[in-house]
């Protein structure tokens, strides 16, 4: 088990310290190395929501946007040999050489991507649908493994709402910068460059990281230049009770997440079509547009608080069981309203709080399963599971709406079928925290 990063020394906080107390409990020594852990992440997150909007562009520019349904199905079959591919790599690779290699991968990716959208992108939009999916997966998940490597249990449950700050903001600030570069008539090819860029900062970033913790902590260069452990990722995850209750609230997760997102944009096209109705003049998909516009902005805003403000002190207060359940009993509150009839201002409101807190609370209640696993687990298993079965979960979603859709079912029927989920997920997280606390006695 790898040493606690910033382990508080004899003296007292620094300004640093005391002023990231705002937002958790972060004690002397500590406060230098999340703002780096915090900045790494913000680096990636912004520069995925470039690659992200070039990817809907160049989709939607080709023509190709009848892509997108058969997209999750290429990617988890694309990670059957990514995720065996990987862990081959991390059975031979430390920490930092496993780190560096598949960052430096991926942007010699994206300057073939970038070379290809210098000529005709129509040729290689399918490919790079597929490999935005992967790489968004994969190196977030990464991310997590180092700073599950990093920290250990009691430091990580404190720190690590702090760091995935950088998460919430980098999604609206990529977003932003990318829609600045699109008006600034910048091509996708040099925008793919920038998002490379920011990929060797992130680098640059771990490296600092991985020096100050190694000349502070002697334990911490024992772990940081020891191999991983051998292990296939979908051979742990198969043969440990534990990652496979993850596995399946994962699943779930992605199921009632995807039925909640049909419901709610159903609802919107049914608001957009009454508007015209009522007003022909009402252009539709400026109306759709503005509604899901405005949904985005208050929750993102939504998300930014959470993170910042709520999620450190439902740790602090509540625990690993009031990480993960706040989201599934706040999708049972809003898809019991929907179920019983509400309107489209009801469920506007329901599925932004939902995925609010999927997007703070949930998202940072993940990472910390992560924390009394061991070493190989944390790298390799937490691959196949932020990859594969991510990938798998909205596979299986999208059969389900086909199938909700191809069937008429309405949205109430949607939700009520939603409510079932919820209840086979408050059960598998009643499982996973009794394996949860299990390992952490063991560990402690």
């Amino acid at each position: 088990m790898s040493a606690e990063a910033g382990a508080p020394p004899a003296d007292r906080p620094g300004v640093l310290d005391r002023a990231l107390r705002v937002f958790s409990d972060v004690r002397a020594g500590e406060g230098a190395t999340v703002l780096l852990m915090f900045l790494n992440l913000l680096a990636l997150f912004v520069s995925y929501y470039i690659i992200r909007t070039v990817r809907d562009a160049v989709i939607l520019s080709t023509g190709g946007a009848a892509v997108q349904s058969y997209a999750s199905a290429a990617m988890a079959v694309v990670l059957l040999g990514f995720v065996p591919a990987y862990s081959w790599f991390a059975s031979r690779a430390n920490r930092a050489k496993l780190i560096f290699g598949v960052t430096l991968f991926f942007v010699l990716n994206l300057e073939v991507f970038s070379a290809a959208f210098g000529g005709n992108p129509k040729l290689v939009a399918l490919a790079y649908f597929i490999w935005v999916g992967i790489f968004n997966n994969s190196a977030v998940a990464q991310f997590w493994s180092f700073a599950n490597d990093l920290y250990r249990r009691d430091a990580g449950e404190r720190l690590f709402p702090i760091v995935a700050i950088g998460a919430t903001l980098g999604a609206p600030l990529g977003s932003k910068l990318s829609e600045i570069l699109f008006e600034a008539g910048v091509r996708p090819a040099l925008m793919l460059q920038i998002a490379a860029g920011l990929l060797l900062v992130q680098l640059v970033l771990y490296a600092l990281i991985q020096a100050r913790e190694v000349k502070r902590r002697a334990e911490a260069a024992s772990t940081a230049e020891a191999p991983i452990p051998p292990g296939g990722g979908f051979g742990l995850v198969f043969a440990n009770p534990y990652l496979r209750l993850i596995a399946v609230l994962i699943v779930i997760l992605n199921l009632v997440n995807t039925n909640g997102n049909f419901v709610w944009n159903s609802a919107v096209v049914r608001a957009a079509d009454a508007a015209v109705a009522a007003n022909p003049a009402i252009d539709r998909t400026a109306y759709i547009g503005s509604v899901l516009g405005s949904f985005g902005f208050y929750q993102n805003v939504l998300v930014v608080l959470l993170q910042a403000l709520v999620v450190s002190r439902i740790v602090k207060y509540f625990g690993m069981p009031g990480v993960l359940l706040a989201m599934p009993l706040v999708a049972l509150g809003g898809n019991s309203m929907i179920a019983a009839g509400a309107g489209i201002g009801v469920i506007r409101w329901a599925k932004m709080t939902e995925n609010a807190a999927d997007y703070s609370v949930m998202n940072t209640g993940r990472q910390m399963l992560w924390l009394p696993t061991r070493r190989e687990e944390k790298y390799k298993a937490k691959q196949a599971i932020d990859t594969f079965f991510v990938r798998a979960g909205d596979v299986l979603s999208a059969v389900l709406v086909f199938a909700a859709t191809a069937a008429a079912v309405p949205s109430r029927g949607m939700a009520v079928v939603n409510l079932g989920l919820i209840a086979l997920w408050l059960v598998v997280i009643v499982a996973l925290l009794r394996r949860h606390r299990s390992l952490t006695n063991q560990s402690a």
